[in-house]
Protein backbone atom coordinates (compact mmCIF):
# COMPACT_ATOMS: atom_id res chain seq x y z
CA UNK A 1 0.00 0.00 0.00
CA UNK A 2 1.10 3.96 -0.68
CA UNK A 3 2.94 4.98 2.56
CA UNK A 4 2.95 8.94 2.50
CA UNK A 5 5.00 9.88 5.78
CA UNK A 6 4.77 13.61 6.85
CA UNK A 7 7.76 14.00 8.64
CA UNK A 8 11.57 12.55 7.99
CA UNK A 9 14.75 14.08 8.96
CA UNK A 10 16.99 12.67 5.96
CA UNK A 11 19.06 15.60 5.46
CA UNK A 12 19.90 16.16 9.44
CA UNK A 13 21.11 12.26 9.33
CA UNK A 14 22.91 12.70 6.15
CA UNK A 15 24.70 15.95 7.03
CA UNK A 16 25.01 16.01 11.00
CA UNK A 17 25.29 11.92 11.52
CA UNK A 18 27.23 11.36 8.51
CA UNK A 19 24.70 8.61 7.47
CA UNK A 20 24.69 7.30 3.68
CA UNK A 21 20.76 7.19 3.13
CA UNK A 22 21.44 5.58 -0.20
CA UNK A 23 23.11 2.24 1.35
CA UNK A 24 20.94 -0.38 2.28
CA UNK A 25 20.15 -0.25 5.99
CA UNK A 26 22.33 -3.02 7.53
CA UNK A 27 25.55 -1.21 5.72
CA UNK A 28 24.49 1.90 7.55
CA UNK A 29 24.42 -0.10 10.53
CA UNK A 30 27.26 -1.76 10.46
CA UNK A 31 29.38 1.68 9.45
CA UNK A 32 28.73 2.94 12.81
CA UNK A 33 29.47 -0.44 14.89
CA UNK A 34 31.13 0.88 18.16
CA UNK A 35 30.20 4.63 18.21
CA UNK A 36 29.09 5.86 21.34
CA UNK A 37 28.13 9.71 20.39
CA UNK A 38 24.99 9.12 20.52
CA UNK A 39 22.52 5.68 22.05
CA UNK A 40 21.31 5.66 18.18
CA UNK A 41 24.15 4.43 16.32
CA UNK A 42 24.09 1.26 14.94
CA UNK A 43 20.49 1.22 15.49
CA UNK A 44 18.83 3.38 12.34
CA UNK A 45 15.97 2.44 11.05
CA UNK A 46 15.43 4.58 7.77
CA UNK A 47 16.90 4.51 4.39
CA UNK A 48 16.27 5.34 0.92
CA UNK A 49 16.26 1.67 -0.23
CA UNK A 50 14.12 0.85 3.23
CA UNK A 51 11.30 3.55 2.69
CA UNK A 52 11.11 2.06 -1.12
CA UNK A 53 10.35 -1.35 0.66
CA UNK A 54 7.60 0.52 2.80
CA UNK A 55 6.28 1.54 0.08
CA UNK A 56 6.80 5.62 0.60
CA UNK A 57 6.63 7.30 -2.77
CA UNK A 58 6.12 10.63 -1.36
CA UNK A 59 7.09 12.23 1.89
CA UNK A 60 7.61 15.62 4.19
CA UNK A 61 11.54 15.68 4.49
CA UNK A 62 12.58 18.48 6.43
CA UNK A 63 15.45 20.56 6.94
CA UNK A 64 16.56 21.74 11.02
CA UNK A 65 18.92 23.41 12.63
CA UNK A 66 17.75 24.79 16.15
CA UNK A 67 19.43 27.89 17.84
CA UNK A 68 20.38 26.81 21.32
CA UNK A 69 19.08 30.36 23.21
CA UNK A 70 21.00 29.62 26.25
CA UNK A 71 24.75 29.22 24.72
CA UNK A 72 26.17 27.57 27.97
CA UNK A 73 23.71 24.74 28.60
CA UNK A 74 24.77 20.97 27.09
CA UNK A 75 24.11 22.38 23.43
CA UNK A 76 21.28 20.93 21.75
CA UNK A 77 21.42 23.61 19.28
CA UNK A 78 23.93 26.09 17.07
CA UNK A 79 25.17 28.83 18.81
CA UNK A 80 23.81 31.41 16.38
CA UNK A 81 21.14 32.17 13.71
CA UNK A 82 24.07 32.76 11.06
CA UNK A 83 24.97 28.74 11.68
CA UNK A 84 21.55 27.48 11.74
CA UNK A 85 20.99 29.30 8.36
CA UNK A 86 24.18 27.72 7.12
CA UNK A 87 23.09 24.08 7.68
CA UNK A 88 20.01 24.22 6.70
CA UNK A 89 21.73 25.43 3.34
CA UNK A 90 23.90 22.02 3.72
CA UNK A 91 21.05 20.13 4.23
CA UNK A 92 19.37 21.62 1.13
CA UNK A 93 22.23 20.84 -0.77
CA UNK A 94 22.27 17.49 0.20
CA UNK A 95 18.70 17.08 -1.18
CA UNK A 96 19.87 18.51 -4.34
CA UNK A 97 22.35 16.54 -4.53
CA UNK A 98 19.92 13.44 -4.04
CA UNK A 99 17.67 15.16 -6.86
CA UNK A 100 21.25 14.64 -9.39
CA UNK A 101 21.23 11.58 -8.17
CA UNK A 102 18.10 10.15 -8.96
CA UNK A 103 17.24 9.28 -5.76
CA UNK A 104 14.76 12.10 -4.87
CA UNK A 105 12.41 13.96 -6.82
CA UNK A 106 11.21 17.76 -5.00
CA UNK A 107 7.63 18.33 -5.43
CA UNK A 108 6.60 21.86 -5.56
CA UNK A 109 3.29 21.89 -6.88
CA UNK A 110 0.59 20.04 -7.54
CA UNK A 111 1.54 18.88 -10.95
CA UNK A 112 4.82 17.80 -9.55
CA UNK A 113 2.59 15.81 -6.66
CA UNK A 114 0.23 14.17 -9.54
CA UNK A 115 3.38 13.58 -11.71
CA UNK A 116 4.66 11.38 -9.29
CA UNK A 117 2.12 9.70 -8.20
CA UNK A 118 0.92 8.87 -11.20
CA UNK A 119 4.28 7.80 -12.22
CA UNK A 120 4.74 5.58 -8.14
CA UNK A 121 3.68 2.33 -9.24
CA UNK A 122 6.01 1.84 -12.67
CA UNK A 123 8.61 3.82 -10.59
CA UNK A 124 8.37 1.39 -7.25
CA UNK A 125 9.26 -1.47 -9.65
CA UNK A 126 12.62 -0.37 -9.99
CA UNK A 127 15.68 -0.92 -7.54
CA UNK A 128 16.26 3.41 -7.43
CA UNK A 129 12.47 5.02 -7.79
CA UNK A 130 13.13 8.37 -7.14
CA UNK A 131 11.22 9.37 -3.65
CA UNK A 132 8.90 12.76 -3.98
CA UNK A 133 9.42 14.84 -1.21
CA UNK A 134 8.11 17.60 -0.06
CA UNK A 135 10.39 20.21 1.12
CA UNK A 136 9.68 21.41 5.66
CA UNK A 137 11.34 23.39 7.92
CA UNK A 138 11.28 22.22 11.28
CA UNK A 139 11.89 25.36 13.78
CA UNK A 140 11.88 29.00 12.24
CA UNK A 141 14.93 30.02 14.10
CA UNK A 142 17.50 29.62 11.16
CA UNK A 143 15.82 32.24 9.01
CA UNK A 144 17.25 35.39 9.97
CA UNK A 145 14.84 37.65 7.91
CA UNK A 146 11.78 37.45 5.64
CA UNK A 147 14.06 37.85 3.55
CA UNK A 148 15.51 34.46 4.25
CA UNK A 149 12.22 33.27 4.19
CA UNK A 150 11.31 34.57 0.68
CA UNK A 151 14.52 32.61 -0.60
CA UNK A 152 14.03 29.41 1.27
CA UNK A 153 10.44 29.64 -0.50
CA UNK A 154 11.55 29.96 -3.79
CA UNK A 155 13.30 26.56 -3.12
CA UNK A 156 10.50 24.89 -2.56
CA UNK A 157 9.94 24.97 0.72
CA UNK A 158 6.28 24.48 1.46
CA UNK A 159 5.63 23.88 5.05
CA UNK A 160 6.94 25.35 8.26
CA UNK A 161 7.07 24.64 11.79
CA UNK A 162 7.81 28.17 14.00
CA UNK A 163 9.42 25.99 16.71
CA UNK A 164 10.79 23.23 17.58
CA UNK A 165 12.19 22.48 21.77
CA UNK A 166 12.44 24.58 24.26
CA UNK A 167 12.11 28.74 23.46
CA UNK A 168 13.08 29.77 19.86
CA UNK A 169 13.41 32.53 18.29
CA UNK A 170 9.72 33.24 16.28
CA UNK A 171 7.27 30.95 19.12
CA UNK A 172 7.98 29.03 22.32
CA UNK A 173 8.59 25.12 21.44
CA UNK A 174 8.04 21.84 23.35
CA UNK A 175 8.70 22.25 27.42
CA UNK A 176 8.78 25.60 27.55
CA UNK A 177 5.70 28.48 27.18
CA UNK A 178 4.89 31.87 26.43
CA UNK A 179 3.27 34.39 23.87
CA UNK A 180 4.64 34.53 20.39
CA UNK A 181 6.92 37.49 19.87
CA UNK A 182 6.21 39.99 17.34
CA UNK A 183 8.42 38.53 15.08
CA UNK A 184 6.26 35.32 15.22
CA UNK A 185 3.40 36.98 14.53
CA UNK A 186 5.48 38.58 11.24
CA UNK A 187 6.38 35.38 10.33
CA UNK A 188 3.14 33.62 10.11
CA UNK A 189 1.53 36.80 8.34
CA UNK A 190 4.09 36.25 5.92
CA UNK A 191 3.46 32.44 5.87
CA UNK A 192 0.11 32.92 5.16
CA UNK A 193 1.04 35.19 2.04
CA UNK A 194 3.33 33.11 0.46
CA UNK A 195 0.79 30.11 0.55
CA UNK A 196 3.54 27.98 3.11
CA UNK A 197 1.54 25.55 5.28
CA UNK A 198 1.78 25.87 8.70
CA UNK A 199 2.97 22.91 10.89
CA UNK A 200 1.86 23.11 13.89
CA UNK A 201 3.98 20.22 15.64
CA UNK A 202 5.90 21.47 18.92
CA UNK A 203 4.24 24.64 19.45
CA UNK A 204 3.34 25.42 23.40
CA UNK A 205 0.29 25.59 23.93
CA UNK A 206 -0.13 29.24 23.94
CA UNK A 207 1.32 29.98 20.77
CA UNK A 208 -0.33 27.02 19.52
CA UNK A 209 -3.50 28.94 20.18
CA UNK A 210 -2.34 32.04 19.19
CA UNK A 211 -0.62 30.92 15.77
CA UNK A 212 -4.39 29.82 14.81
CA UNK A 213 -5.77 33.00 15.68
CA UNK A 214 -3.44 34.56 13.51
CA UNK A 215 -2.61 31.71 10.43
CA UNK A 216 -5.45 31.31 8.39
CA UNK A 217 -4.00 29.20 5.60
CA UNK A 218 -3.49 25.55 5.61
CA UNK A 219 -2.48 24.16 9.17
CA UNK A 220 -1.48 20.46 9.75
CA UNK A 221 0.50 18.72 12.23
CA UNK A 222 3.13 16.90 10.93
CA UNK A 223 4.44 14.79 13.79
CA UNK A 224 2.07 14.83 17.16
CA UNK A 225 0.43 11.76 19.31
CA UNK A 226 -2.50 12.08 21.32
CA UNK A 227 -2.41 13.83 25.43
CA UNK A 228 -5.02 11.72 26.28
CA UNK A 229 -3.19 8.57 26.06
CA UNK A 230 0.32 10.07 27.21
CA UNK A 231 0.41 13.69 29.12
CA UNK A 232 3.03 15.50 27.57
CA UNK A 233 3.19 19.14 26.61
CA UNK A 234 4.54 17.48 23.16
CA UNK A 235 1.10 16.18 22.68
CA UNK A 236 -1.50 16.86 21.42
CA UNK A 237 -4.84 17.30 23.88
CA UNK A 238 -8.17 16.35 22.36
CA UNK A 239 -9.21 20.72 22.34
CA UNK A 240 -6.23 21.05 20.00
CA UNK A 241 -6.66 18.35 17.96
CA UNK A 242 -10.48 19.17 17.35
CA UNK A 243 -9.47 22.83 16.97
CA UNK A 244 -7.03 21.38 13.96
CA UNK A 245 -10.13 19.44 11.89
CA UNK A 246 -12.02 22.13 11.93
CA UNK A 247 -9.21 24.04 10.08
CA UNK A 248 -9.54 20.70 7.86
CA UNK A 249 -6.16 19.58 8.88
CA UNK A 250 -4.64 16.46 9.22
CA UNK A 251 -2.28 15.13 12.06
CA UNK A 252 0.42 12.66 11.74
CA UNK A 253 1.07 10.08 14.46
CA UNK A 254 5.07 9.28 15.53
CA UNK A 255 6.70 6.19 16.75
CA UNK A 256 8.91 7.87 18.91
CA UNK A 257 8.41 5.22 21.66
CA UNK A 258 8.24 7.66 24.54
CA UNK A 259 5.22 9.52 23.11
CA UNK A 260 3.67 6.07 22.70
CA UNK A 261 3.99 4.48 26.48
CA UNK A 262 3.05 7.00 29.47
CA UNK A 263 6.29 7.50 31.72
CA UNK A 264 8.96 6.82 29.59
CA UNK A 265 12.40 7.57 31.11
CA UNK A 266 14.91 8.06 28.28
CA UNK A 267 17.63 6.18 28.67
CA UNK A 268 16.34 3.54 30.99
CA UNK A 269 13.09 2.44 29.81
CA UNK A 270 13.28 0.03 26.52
CA UNK A 271 10.66 -1.02 24.24
CA UNK A 272 11.01 -4.79 25.39
CA UNK A 273 10.42 -3.47 29.64
CA UNK A 274 7.55 -1.18 28.42
CA UNK A 275 6.06 -3.92 26.05
CA UNK A 276 5.50 -1.03 23.39
CA UNK A 277 4.56 -2.12 20.36
CA UNK A 278 2.81 -0.55 16.91
CA UNK A 279 -0.63 -1.63 18.39
CA UNK A 280 0.33 1.31 20.38
CA UNK A 281 0.82 3.46 17.44
CA UNK A 282 -2.61 2.08 16.45
CA UNK A 283 -4.45 3.19 19.92
CA UNK A 284 -3.26 6.86 18.77
CA UNK A 285 -4.79 6.52 15.61
CA UNK A 286 -7.70 5.17 16.79
CA UNK A 287 -7.87 7.78 19.23
CA UNK A 288 -7.89 10.49 16.99
CA UNK A 289 -10.16 8.46 14.51
CA UNK A 290 -13.01 8.69 17.70
CA UNK A 291 -12.42 11.99 18.23
CA UNK A 292 -13.00 13.00 14.92
CA UNK A 293 -15.93 10.46 13.91
CA UNK A 294 -14.11 9.43 10.81
CA UNK A 295 -10.72 8.71 9.50
CA UNK A 296 -10.01 11.43 7.78
CA UNK A 297 -7.80 13.48 9.90
CA UNK A 298 -5.06 11.11 10.37
CA UNK A 299 -2.16 10.20 8.97
CA UNK A 300 2.06 9.06 9.88
CA UNK A 301 4.82 11.15 10.42
CA UNK A 302 6.71 8.96 11.89
CA UNK A 303 10.16 10.81 12.77
CA UNK A 304 11.68 7.98 12.58
CA UNK A 305 15.28 9.19 11.83
CA UNK A 306 14.14 11.75 14.28
CA UNK A 307 17.22 11.72 16.61
CA UNK A 308 16.51 7.72 17.92
CA UNK A 309 16.45 3.79 16.92
CA UNK A 310 15.60 1.24 17.68
CA UNK A 311 16.24 1.72 21.11
CA UNK A 312 13.60 3.91 21.24
CA UNK A 313 10.96 2.49 18.35
CA UNK A 314 8.15 -0.08 19.14
CA UNK A 315 9.58 -3.47 19.79
CA UNK A 316 7.70 -5.59 16.60
CA UNK A 317 9.72 -2.63 14.64
CA UNK A 318 13.22 -2.56 13.10
CA UNK A 319 12.93 -0.87 9.88
CA UNK A 320 10.77 1.78 8.44
CA UNK A 321 8.88 -0.59 6.30
CA UNK A 322 7.66 -2.43 9.32
CA UNK A 323 4.86 0.09 8.97
CA UNK A 324 3.01 -1.84 6.71
CA UNK A 325 2.55 -4.08 9.12
CA UNK A 326 0.38 -1.34 10.31
CA UNK A 327 -2.49 -2.96 7.60
CA UNK A 328 -3.05 -5.95 9.68
CA UNK A 329 -3.35 -4.00 12.91
CA UNK A 330 -5.93 -1.71 12.11
CA UNK A 331 -7.91 -3.98 9.42
CA UNK A 332 -8.32 -6.42 12.89
CA UNK A 333 -9.60 -3.38 14.42
CA UNK A 334 -12.19 -3.21 12.41
CA UNK A 335 -11.41 -0.49 9.90
CA UNK A 336 -12.29 -1.07 6.47
CA UNK A 337 -9.83 -0.83 3.64
CA UNK A 338 -10.51 2.71 2.14
CA UNK A 339 -9.91 4.37 5.55
CA UNK A 340 -6.75 2.41 6.08
CA UNK A 341 -6.08 3.44 2.90
CA UNK A 342 -6.62 7.38 3.64
CA UNK A 343 -4.28 6.86 6.71
CA UNK A 344 -1.81 5.35 4.62
CA UNK A 345 -1.75 8.43 2.22
CA UNK A 346 -5.04 9.55 0.83
CA UNK A 347 -5.52 12.24 4.09
CA UNK A 348 -2.20 14.10 3.39
CA UNK A 349 -2.80 14.06 -0.22
CA UNK A 350 -6.01 15.26 -0.19
CA UNK A 351 -4.68 18.27 1.82
CA UNK A 352 -1.63 18.54 -0.14
CA UNK A 353 -3.83 19.03 -3.48
CA UNK A 354 -5.76 21.86 -1.97
CA UNK A 355 -2.91 23.59 -0.21
CA UNK A 356 0.16 23.28 -2.85
CA UNK A 357 0.19 25.51 -5.37
CA UNK A 358 -1.20 24.57 -8.92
Amino acid sequence: MLLFDAHLDLAMNAVEYNRDFTRPLAEIRAAEEGQRDRPHRARGTVSLPEMRRAGIGVCVATQLARVEMNAWSPVTGWRSQTQAWAVTQGQLAWYRAMEDAGEMRQIRTRVDLDRQLAEWPTLAKQPKAPIGYILSLEGADSLISLDHLHRTHADGLRALGPAHYGPGVYAFGTDSDGPLPACGRELLREMERLGIILDATHLSDQCFWEALDIFHGAVWASHHNSRALVPHNRQLSDDMFRALIARGAVVGVALDAWMLHPGWERGKTTPQSSGVTLANLADHIDHYCQQAGNARHVGIGSDLDGGFGTEQTPQDLESIADLQKLTGILAARGYAPADIESIFSGNFLRFLRNALPE
